[in-house]
């Protein structure tokens, strides 16, 4: 279904992916889930569960590569989906890592893809984080 039909509010930002330029992502998934009333643990949560797979991805991208996340606000929850083209077919997001761990504990749900936006090497990690759900 698409987002206009749910009635969900989207807010995407591109960014180089630098390690430097995550905490700005991190700052904007705050914001966006303090004005979605989500309480302080799950704000953390969410903070937290950007930012480990904003980090995931840009140590996949290309060298001058692009990060671009995608808060998808509907009802009591966020959706977001972070993507990167990666350099080298076949990349994946390790499911075995500690990091991944962390991002299933943070997180409602969680899951990893490949082809986001038509393109064959781009990989994605999507989180959903629903308002006062902290595990």
């Amino acid at each position: 279904m698409p987002v206009a039909e749910t009635g969900a509010a989207v807010v995407e930002i591109r960014i180089s992916a630098r390690p430097a330029l995550i905490p700005t992502i991190r700052a904007v998934a705050s914001d966006l889930a303090g004005r979605a009333d989500f309480d302080l643990d799950a704000i953390s949560d969410l903070r937290m569960a950007v930012d480990e797979a904003c980090t995931t991805l840009v140590a996949l991208a290309a060298t001058d590569g692009m990060l671009s996340c995608k808060f998808v606000l509907n009802h009591a929850q966020i959706e977001v989906t972070v993507s990167t083209a990666t350099p080298a077919p076949g990349a994946e997001v390790r499911t075995d890592s500690f990091g991944w761990r962390v991002l299933q504990t943070l997180a409602d749900e969680v899951t990893s893809a490949h082809g986001i936006d038509g393109e064959p090497d781009a990989i994605a990690i999507r989180l959903t984080k629903r308002a006062g759900a902290t595990q």
